[in-house]
């Protein structure tokens, strides 16, 4: 069992991690991530060994950073223009938690408009959070896309 103090600190710090992807603000976002992070969107399956099946995303911090060097240069194309992005995050959820480490889940909507097309983009989101000091940092955070085995479209902007 957990607190609702615990309860309510995870959700400011998804509703600002939301927040800072929504905007762009991605050296922001980057500085949420612990140095040993991973960051994974699985493909075809909720539950697969990204060593031997192929992931939409599967970068750990070094490959994190190259995305948002390109995504803050002129060096994503097809990220001109940006996606106009705005997600809501509910069903937050705390699956594990101790001294720390919480591990949690959290259901999003996410509208992206891009060249006058607009998609929804529907997943779960999977965050290992550390405590450090006051505040927590992303250790691991996976997305399950609810289409992961459809094809789709342009996923370069930060899910």
């Amino acid at each position: 069992m957990y607190n609702s103090q615990l309860l309510r600190a995870v959700e400011e710090f998804l509703f600002d991690e939301a927040e800072l992807m929504d905007s762009h603000q991605y050296d922001r976002w980057m500085e949420l991530w612990d140095e040993e992070a991973l960051y994974w969107v699985p493909c075809n399956a909720d539950e697969t060994d990204p060593a031997r099946k192929v992931s939409l995303i599967y970068e750990h911090r070094e490959q994190i950073e190259d995305r948002l060097f390109r995504l803050k240069g002129r060096h994503a194309h097809a990220q001109r223009p940006r996606s106009r992005l705005m997600r809501v995050i509910s069903n937050v959820r705390i699956l594990e938690s101790g001294s720390e480490q919480v591990k949690t889940s959290s259901n999003f909507v996410l509208g992206e408009v891009r060249l006058d097309r607009q998609t929804v983009w529907i997943g779960r989101s999977f965050h290992t959070l550390l405590l450090r000091g006051n505040r927590f940092k992303m250790r691991e955070k996976k997305v399950v896309l609810l289409n992961n085995d459809s094809p789709m479209g342009n996923l370069t902007f930060l899910i």
